[in-house]
């Protein structure tokens, strides 16, 4: 059982556990260091000596790999209708958002939007208006730091997985699963960045057995109601009563992170014990998204000092 349980997010399938933390934790000993705790930084960096805490990646990007894929697994028309129009919906949420906020997207978001209304899609096969909504988001900066052929491969990659995990029960049931095994009554913080912080949501709110001091969610598309909200586990969502301390983190350019302030979206059965800290609160740079980067913040680093150190105190 972990102390600290790490969650990653889409397109992680050519990584694995150990290369995923070695870059993870490095990270956020960056970030407890920022937050002014160098001594307990130490401690998490280099892993492995003698004090540290004990912390490991729950990795489940190998679940999404399919046996003898060639070039075409990242095809949407390869799920089924209703997982294709749940993609579509998703995509489209993405573009309003963008062209919604000031953020470095905005305008293109605003020009493709001009001839896309993705809340009623062209005419014609179900098909092309899924195409055209994800070329009109694979057209965003954010998804095409390199070119538009990379962009859509990208974009249909994460609706893609969003999507199957949303949709398939067996699927759904091996992520959850690769978590709950490493969390115990010593875990001391769930971190979850991405889809993760929508797995580690899900298992904060109907499988804890002991309190919980730290649940940490980072780039999260939790805020996302009709798309996310609206499907996650339990429902309605509620404030997981067994979590002490719910810190929520954004960069205004995060994309992902199309609503950052959860509290009001999350308080129901809150117990008077429980906080919620959710609002924009670092920046990113060029990648907002990158989970490393949120990793490395002192607005992370914080909590995640101080869910530490209580443990160590009590």
């Amino acid at each position: 059982m972990a102390e600290i349980v790490l969650i990653h997010g889409i397109a992680q399938e050519q990584e694995g556990k150990a290369s995923l933390e070695y870059r993870w934790i490095p990270a956020l000993a960056d970030g407890v260091r920022a937050a002014g705790h160098d001594g307990l930084a130490d401690t998490i960096w280099p892993a492995g000596r003698p004090g540290s805490p004990d912390i490991q990646m729950a990795y489940y990007g190998d679940l999404f790999k399919r046996k003898g894929a060639q070039g075409g697994e990242d095809r949407l028309t390869d799920l089924p209708q209703e997982e294709q129009d749940l993609a579509a919906s998703l995509a489209a949420e993405w573009l309003t958002h963008a062209a919604e906020r000031d953020n470095p997207d905005q305008k293109t978001a605003k020009r493709q939007l001009a001839h896309l209304d993705p809340t009623h899609p062209p005419q014609g096969p179900k098909e092309e208006a899924t195409r055209a909504i994800i070329n009109g988001v694979a057209k965003l900066k954010w998804f095409a730091p390199t070119g538009m052929a990379f962009a859509e491969r990208f974009v249909n990659k994460s609706l893609k997985q969003v999507t199957r995990y949303l949709s398939e029960p067996e699927l759904y049931e091996k992520i959850q699963q690769r978590v709950l095994d490493l969390i115990g009554p010593d875990t001391k913080a769930i971190i979850g960045h991405s889809l993760g912080s929508v797995i580690a949501y899900e298992i904060a709110a109907s499988h804890l057995k002991a309190p919980l001091p730290l649940l940490l969610t980072i780039g999260s598309p939790l805020g996302l109601q009709t798309i996310i909200y609206d499907r996650i586990k339990p429902q309605p969502p509620e404030y997981p009563n067994l979590v002490r301390k719910w810190v929520s983190i954004a960069d205004r350019n995060d994309l992902v992170a199309a609503k950052p302030d959860l509290t009001t979206l999350f308080d129901r059965n809150k117990p008077a014990e429980g906080v919620l800290e959710s609002a924009w609160t670092v920046d990113n740079g060029a990648k907002p998204h990158q989970g490393e980067y949120y990793l490395r913040k002192a607005q992370t680093g914080k909590p995640i000092a101080a869910a530490l150190d209580d443990a160590a105190t009590r």
